[in-house]
């Protein structure tokens, strides 16, 4: 049944994320798909991880701190970009150190009225750090 679930929620969208159809599902973006949304105005990168981990290893310059265990009464939680609250309408791409906590969290936010969701495959902060993610402590 986990599984089932997993796969589903980790199916791609029918169209791409800056595309006006919205998904029920998140996408799958490879670490390499994601750094190419850096540069973007519509698109936050939101961390899901928890403070030590942040702590540890620092996270994508940018990004906003909403771990997964405080959501949804963090829907999108302030961290690493104080007072950031995205708009329902922009693209999250949510990302953890492995991938499963990011795939429950976009559940979490999609039913909270985010439908541009995606998830980094591959790896998670890690990857993306290694695709060329700029990062910070």
């Amino acid at each position: 049944m986990l599984q089932r679930i997993i796969k589903r929620l980790s199916s791609a969208f029918a169209s791409g994320p800056g595309d006006s159809h919205h998904a029920s599902s998140p996408k799958k973006l490879s670490p390499a798909e994601a750094v190419a949304f850096i540069a973007s105005s519509d698109t936050v990168f939101v961390d899901v991880r928890e403070r030590a981990e942040l702590d540890r290893s620092g996270t994508i310059k940018g990004a906003i701190h909403a771990p997964r265990g405080n959501l949804p009464g963090a829907s999108a939680r302030a961290g690493a970009k104080p007072g950031a609250v995205p708009h329902p309408d922009m693209h999250l791409i949510l990302f953890c150190a492995s991938g499963m906590r990011a795939t429950f969290a976009a559940k979490t936010v999609m039913s909270c009225g985010y439908q541009r969701v995606s998830l980094v495959s591959g790896g998670g902060f890690d990857a993306l750090k290694r695709a060329g993610a700029p990062t910070t402590r």
